[in-house]
């Protein structure tokens, strides 16, 4: 879809750190990270929640109290009687809910404010009654185990879409190592000179416990990925060629954005600049062909924005599985070393909902070293589908 008039004011996209599954984060509810974040990102950014119209909510793994989660979150930021839809689309919610903001901006205007947030630790069982079922047993699903395990429609795993491309690609293990350790080595320039890159956009978490204040500023459980030891690691399955090295690790975390007219984008951002969002995009493959569909997702994307590859200063994606950029890259002629220039999913993690966003305000921040330009975030979600979302630092 294309947006005539919604942008987020420079600097107004932000991340909390992300933290591996069963770290720091495994038993803080997601909604209680996202009201700490958020109102630190609000605070930081001299944002008056009475000038908050509207909260959309991105969320894929459920919490308790999450049925009230968007207008309860609002109230919880100050921006009482403001609620907003709660959207779900697995690794896509952030593109989602982006759009979703934009579309609502650009029919009434006003600021909307974007919150993704999930904690994929300590997934929740769900019992569904089966009265009929023999004994009345009933039905169990671990929300997010048995969802990484198989996809209901193909009836494979994630792993197994991921070396289904591989093998249909003909991508070695040597040229699947090679891009995680590239990806790696990218991600270091972001903690470099203190991390000056990645402070530019993240936000630390500040949450009170029993035992005492927890306390995160900088990613956790993140691994380093150099070529030498990677290389070493056995296949994550029988005759595969990616290794645990060469996908993503599962991951809690929280981001955000603040999406508003074009006009008040520039008065909220000080005069900084805005960021523009041009056209979002979505699509679908063949069945377990996940890391396929971010290609057309990326050019329904470029076609609603009116713009080609040729016009893409910087692209950031979600790449659960290395040959997801080796695809891309193949597909559009994007060289590799052009993606993810400060790291990416790959190395950071995956907490589904807010992981598009953190990817989004890293495109933001590199667009804005390089002194503006033409963005493009594309990823996969949820067995054969694609979001990706182009914007355009300006002004």
């Amino acid at each position: 879809m294309q947006y005539s008039d919604a942008a987020i004011p420079l600097g107004h996209a932000w991340s909390s750190p992300f933290v591996k599954w069963q770290g720091s984060l495994a038993e803080v509810s997601s909604l209680d990270l996202a009201a700490a974040v958020t109102s630190r990102a609000m605070a930081d950014r001299d944002i008056d929640p009475a000038e908050i119209t509207g909260l959309t909510l991105g969320w894929t793994v459920p919490q308790p109290a999450i049925f009230y989660g968007a207008p309860t979150l609002a109230a919880r930021l100050g921006a009482i009687g403001v609620t907003g839809p709660m959207i779900s689309q697995a690794c896509a919610t952030s593109v989602a809910a982006l759009h979703a903001a934009a579309h609502t901006v650009d029919s009434t205007g006003g600021v909307q404010l974007v919150v993704a947030t999930d904690r994929t630790s300590n997934g929740p069982t769900l019992t569904y009654p089966a009265p009929s079922r023999q004994g009345g047993a009933p039905v169990q699903e671990h929300w997010v185990l048995d969802s990484f395990a198989r996809d209901p429609w193909a009836g494979t795993s994630m792993i197994t879409a991921g070396e289904a491309v591989a093998a249909e690609l003909g991508a070695t293990r040597d040229e699947l190592d090679d891009l995680t350790a590239l990806r790696w080595e990218q991600y270091t320039t972001a903690l470099a000179d203190d991390r000056a890159f990645q402070k530019r956009y993240m936000v630390p978490v500040e949450i009170a416990k029993k035992n005492g204040t927890l306390v995160l500023d900088a990613d956790e459980g993140v691994r380093s990925k150099e070529r030498d030891a990677i290389g070493k690691l056995p296949p994550a399955g029988p005759d595969g060629v990616h290794t645990f090295a060469s996908q993503t690790h599962p991951a809690d975390g929280c981001a955000g954005a603040v999406v508003t007219t074009v006009d008040r984008a520039r008065d909220l951002s000080g005069g900084a600049g805005v960021v523009r969002l041009l056209g979002t995009g979505f699509a679908r493959v063949a069945k377990s062909r996940m890391p396929q569909a971010p290609v057309p997702a990326a050019a329904a994307a470029l076609q609603a924005a009116g713009r080609s590859i040729g016009d893409v200063a910087a692209v950031t994606t979600h790449n659960p599985f290395a040959v997801n950029d080796l695809y891309l890259s193949r597909e559009t002629g994007i060289d590799v070393e052009r993606m993810n220039t400060h790291g990416c999913s790959l190395i950071w993690g995956h907490p589904q909902g807010p992981t598009g966003l953190r990817a989004i305000a890293e495109l933001i921040g590199t667009l804005r070293e390089r002194g503006g330009g033409v963005g493009l975030f594309t990823g996969c979600a949820a067995g054969d589908t694609g979001g990706a979302l182009v914007l355009e630092v300006t002004d």
